[in-house]
């Protein structure tokens, strides 16, 4: 394992979501059992780091950005400023509605204080569609890759559905309001079955080499360990909401923790985020070790697992040639060597 590899295209903006989302959960599944007595207030913390360092991340960039304009026509400069406003446009409308969806739940909490009604919590996530909409369609022609974005573009009809369901205006068990999400699901899963077909026609090509198959192999198991998880998630959860079986909301969010856990190294395997975050203007790693000129020494080193059965290569070769040279001595007699010129001495 190569760390300099490894760290190479290291994606920090991803880590730290996956990271935020795999404390969140459990949080969330205590608190639901009962198990956990603290306010909703103290479960969002986790989502509310995540916003925390995007809005400080796109303050400083654009602090470096109007105080240094020559560094505007560093590279793609202009574009990445577009995409940390676009960012920030979408990650305050997902903190708006994260607060009121946390102040709701505090208000079924206890009697008293100001419930509103579930269309207007989800007002915040319903404007999030066009503006994702407009931002995949921009990153498409910038080559920019919109994960969040195209997630809230996608499910606009799925957050339609779950703010009807909770207002009680209409009457569907849980199962019949995840339908967008099963069609999703069943998309998906046609996906990883390309894959793995794929792979095991890969596996069987003579003609390829042996990094190649294991990198399509690695495709097709990564790819299978994100979505059968997520699809026991889902069908769990809807059992759950549907109170068909009393399992605990902590056992109900236990595949979603194998998912993020998946999902956590995918973040090292991707092409590094935007540069202009916190206006470092370089990549992450770069910029930590530069600040950190210690750390240089540990991001070459190389680690190697397993043992070597064989020995090297020259090792052999020198064994087999003192081997060949004692062999050559015993075999060979010796010979009489005579002078060539003869002196001969008088009597």
């Amino acid at each position: 394992m190569n760390l300099k590899t490894l760290f190479q295209d290291f994606n920090p903006a991803k880590f730290l979501i996956y990271v935020c989302l795999l404390i969140f959960m459990p949080l969330l599944a205590l608190r639901l059992d009962g198990s956990l007595n603290i306010s909703f207030w103290a479960v969002f913390m986790p989502l509310w780091l995540w916003k925390a360092m995007v809005m400080l991340g796109a303050f400083f960039a654009g602090m470096v950005w109007w105080r240094h304009p020559e560094y505007r026509v560093e590279g793609e400069g202009y574009v990445d400023m577009k995409a940390i406003i676009i960012c920030s446009a979408l990650n305050s409308l997902l903190f708006a509605f994260e607060i009121m969806v946390c102040n709701q739940l505090e208000q079924d909490r206890g009697p008293g204080g100001l419930r509103h009604n579930w269309l207007v919590v989800f007002m915040p996530l319903f404007l999030t569609a066009p503006v994702s909409i407009a931002a995949c369609v921009w990153g498409f022609k910038h080559d920019r890759g919109l994960e969040l974005e195209a997630m809230c573009s996608i499910n606009i009809l799925q957050f339609i559905f779950i703010a009807l369901r909770l207002e009680n205006l209409i009457n569907w068990n849980w199962a019949a309001v995840f339908i967008p999400v099963w069609i999703l699901t069943c998309l998906m899963c046609l996906i990883v079955l390309y894959y793995i077909i794929w792979s095991i026609l890969i596996l069987r090509a003579p003609d390829l080499m042996a990094e190649q198959r294991r990198a399509h192999l690695r495709a097709a198991v990564g790819a299978l360990a994100l979505v059968v998880p997520l699809l026991t998630f889902e069908v769990l959860l809807v059992h759950r909401l549907d109170k068909n079986d009393d399992l605990p909301y902590v056992a109900v969010f236990c595949p979603l923790y194998v998912t993020l856990l998946v999902l956590i190294p995918t973040s090292f395997g991707q092409r590094s985020g935007n540069h202009w975050w916190f206006g470092i203007r370089k990549d992450f790693c770069t910029f930590i070790l530069d600040m950190c000129p210690c750390l240089r020494e540990y991001g070459n080193i190389t680690i190697e697992f397993g043992t070597i059965e064989n020995p090297p290569q020259d090792i052999d070769q020198e064994r087999d040639f003192m081997r060949l040279t004692k062999m050559s001595n015993i075999e060979q007699p010796q010979r009489i060597v005579m002078p060539i010129l003869t002196i001969e001495s008088p009597d």
